[in-house]
């Protein structure tokens, strides 16, 4: 299997567990922080996981520019989050 092939499908694969899983749960987290909740050690510790597999798989998306879009969108969300979270608990203390 060559470095493409290889490549696209670790991106479906990826892509599939963003749309089924991440997502999902990204955009409730993004739900209550903008509502003024704070984050439950939960939604931190997902947003831990995320982080670090957005950085390990960054390499696909510098690869394959067709998904850097994407994946520019996903780190953008995830940005967003923890910025209002940190808004969130700066307010409440």
């Amino acid at each position: 299997m060559d470095k493409f092939t290889k490549d696209e499908g670790i991106i479906f694969t990826l892509v599939e567990r963003f749309e089924t899983q991440r997502l999902p749960r990204l955009l409730e987290i993004k739900q209550h922080v903008d509502a003024g909740d704070l984050l439950s050690d939960s939604d931190l510790d997902f947003l831990k996981q995320v982080n670090e597999d957005a950085r390990n798989n960054e390499y696909l998306a510098i690869r394959n520019p067709k998904w850097q879009e994407l994946y520019a969108k996903a780190v953008h969300l995830y940005e967003e989050i923890v910025e209002k979270a940190l808004e969130n608990e700066k307010s409440k203390t």
